[in-house]
């Protein structure tokens, strides 16, 4: 009697400490769960330590104890990974977050929660000479960005940002929101975006069109497998120097892996009204309301060394300044979390007036607005380098020169250095 006293107050004493609502870790997870499913697929991308075959999904189910040490080996080398495959590892540790407990895996990503919001932020601090009596700047930018779940399959996102220059009075500087958007997964194959959306042209740091706030409008991304995706959206660009932003876009983005390299299709078109306010050949040379961009893309890796190219064609306008390239090699690979790893890259890039629209992601881009102050062709070398100097502390650089311009004097060496601090 006295032994089974004694036992009844153990199990009580441990019910204590266990909320009612908290998983048996000794329950099964049923091949039919999304963790199950998402683990799975991780599987079928050969990176789940002792299933690099993609040998994990089967016909029976484990329990959360058995998933949970799966997701602490993936998080243990979770900086090798994608940030798709990231995302999913941090989703699958929140759901996991007390069986990671007990197994003493501390899930720093869920410490910077609030309730179901993840914080997240970036600053950096930069000085920029654009060459020649283009004059210099000398500025800063905080980033803080917020992500809701609202369900599993949807999340609000936002991101609070601002600019300063630090050497202009207070009257320039700047706060407002530069992201906010509704994302919604359809399954593991579709994911859509709603909203002020991020959108990137130009493989190399966004040069032809790179600036954060992106689009406003409707974002859409499909998965076919690993190695495939499309991207499609519809909307207006809300930054543009070039009056695009005043017209609708719709664009698609195609990306594929041939072995280790990567084939990319891009195409964009934008309508517009010619009664409408901001009309395309108000500063951006297209010579019509409409006009219709075609790129392609090539990445080529091997060793430490990758070999990049791309092409755009403007297919709507007469004149003979249509076209844009690049072509470069580039060598090692930064990872912000992994201090003394660091990266170089140096392009050749050719640039007609009515490619390029506006808003860079170059911060040497003062070179490509030359094609909107009366040059017709740019041509210039761009070095880019990248240094961890610490755990989530990285020194970028940027060198633009050897600049030729037709129609204009050509332009002047420009150069950046940028600190990123990444939290």
């Amino acid at each position: 009697m006295v032994r089974r006293t004694l036992v009844a107050a153990a199990v009580a004493a441990l019910a204590a400490g266990v909320s009612a609502y908290a998983a048996n870790p000794f329950s099964d997870v049923s091949t039919s769960d999304w963790a199950y499913q998402a683990v799975s697929q991780l599987s079928d991308q050969g990176i789940v330590e002792g299933y690099p075959d993609g040998t994990f999904r089967g016909q029976r189910n484990i329990t959360r104890y058995e998933l949970a040490q799966i997701i602490a080996r993936l998080m243990a080398n979770e900086d090798q990974f994608n940030v798709e495959q990231r995302a999913t590892i941090d989703k699958l540790a929140g759901e996991y977050a007390d069986e990671l407990d007990n197994l003493g895996v501390r899930v720093s990503n869920l410490e910077n929660k609030v309730g179901n919001i993840s914080w997240s932020g970036d600053a950096r601090v930069r000085y920029i000479d654009f060459g020649g009596n283009k004059g210099d700047q000398w500025d800063g930018r905080m980033r803080i960005q917020a992500s809701a779940q609202v369900n599993d399959n949807t999340r609000v996102v936002g991101r609070l940002r601002t600019d300063m220059n630090f050497r202009d009075d207070d009257s320039t500087d700047s706060t407002y929101m530069d992201a906010l958007y509704v994302d919604h997964q359809f399954g593991n194959a579709v994911d859509v975006q709603a909203g002020r959306v991020g959108v990137v042209f130009g493989d190399q740091a966004g040069w032809l069109f790179g600036d954060a706030r992106g689009l406003d409008g409707v974002k859409a991304r499909v998965n076919f497998d690993q190695d495939s995706y499309v991207n499609v959206g519809f909307g207006r660009f809300n930054a543009s120097s070039s009056g695009v932003k005043d017209h609708d876009a719709f664009f698609a983005q195609g990306r594929t892996n041939i072995g280790t390299s990567t084939l990319g299709v891009d195409y964009i078109r934008f309508t517009g009204d010619e009664n409408e306010a901001g009309t395309l050949n108000t500063g951006w040379h297209a010579g019509d309301d409409n006009a219709e961009l075609l790129g392609a893309s090539l990445n080529v890796p091997f060793n430490n060394f990758r070999v990049f190219g791309e092409y755009w064609k403007n297919t709507t306008t007469s004149s003979d300044y249509d076209t844009a390239w690049n072509a470069g090699l580039g060598y090692g690979h930064v990872n912000p979390k992994a201090p003394g790893t660091w990266q170089l890259d140096v392009a050749y890039n050719d640039v007609d007036r009515d490619v390029y629209f506006g808003d860079t992601g170059l911060t040497t881009g003062t070179l490509l607005a030359f094609s909107k102050d009366g040059a017709t062709n740019v041509r210039f070398w761009n070095a880019m380098a990248d240094v961890a100097l610490e755990k989530n502390v990285v020194l970028h650089g940027e060198y633009a020169f050897a600049a030729k311009a037709d129609n204009v004097a050509d332009p002047s060496d420009s150069y950046s250095v940028t600190f990123n601090f990444l939290f």
